[in-house]
């Protein structure tokens, strides 16, 4: 049985970093590609198949938070920062842009193959799930005036299209299969990742503040994703 390996971009101006994971990384079975700069990953990206990156902020050139918008420009791949800048604004900024996870340095190399695993299982399960043809009535999820595309992997609102990433699209899937259910940020974890992850409840905040962004008229007055208090969320019944 031919086994499938990923090839992992690693975008860092640290050799040592670099050293680090690609240890870690092909110890667990991935092919790692590095560059050292976001001019020199772009350019890999576009010229070779690459399934997941894992990028620092802060590089010559071109930094990380422009590689990101470059990338989400042209591409749906996973992103995970990997960065020293730590505070909550980084982080949010870095997600909205288009980043699927963010991890702050000083970091585990054992998280960082977790983050990866998880993202991987993430992102090509998703894709897995929609190559089998469906019936048509099968192929969208609608909640009032929103529109998800199973098979185009794509959201729709008023027949306008909302460029969402992938974990973007596996929220609003699970709460747009169930309308009116309540989910903890611990079950929307393990539903979206497969498991839980330490750090995954701050990842989610910004996830949903940043799909209130995008959905709601009124991102502060939210008449679709909903916070219950103390519990977690759920998209209204339309």
């Amino acid at each position: 049985m031919e086994i499938l390996i990923y090839n992992i971009l690693v975008v860092e101006d640290d050799e040592d970093i670099i050293k680090l994971l690609k240890i870690y990384l092909e110890g667990d079975d991935y092919r790692v590609i590095s560059a050292e700069n976001g001019i020199d990953a772009l350019k890999i990206i576009e010229n070779i198949k690459v399934d997941l990156v894992v990028m620092d902020i802060m590089m010559p050139k071109m930094d990380g938070y422009e590689l990101t918008k470059k990338i989400r420009e042209k591409y749906t791949i996973p992103i995970i920062i990997l960065s020293a800048k730590n505070k909550d604004s980084d982080k949010i900024y870095g997600l909205n842009l288009g980043a699927d996870d963010y991890i702050t340095k000083p970091f585990n190399p054992l998280e960082i193959i977790a983050r990866v695993n998880s993202n991987l299982r993430r992102f090509y399960h998703l894709n897995n799930q929609n190559n089998n043809t469906l019936k048509e009535e099968e192929t969208k999820l609608v909640v009032g005036d929103l529109v998800l595309d199973k098979q185009k992997l794509s959201l729709f609102k008023r027949g306008e299209e909302i460029i969402i990433t992938p974990t973007e699209y596996k929220i609003l899937s699970l709460f747009m299969k169930n309308p009116g259910k309540i989910f903890t940020k611990l079950q929307m974890s393990e539903a979206i990742n497969g498991d839980y992850l330490e750090g995954d409840n701050n990842t989610m905040m910004v996830h949903i503040s940043r799909l209130r962004e995008k959905i709601e008229d009124d991102s502060k007055k939210p008449e679709y994703i909903k916070t219950v208090r103390g519990i977690g969320y759920k998209i209204e019944k339309k």
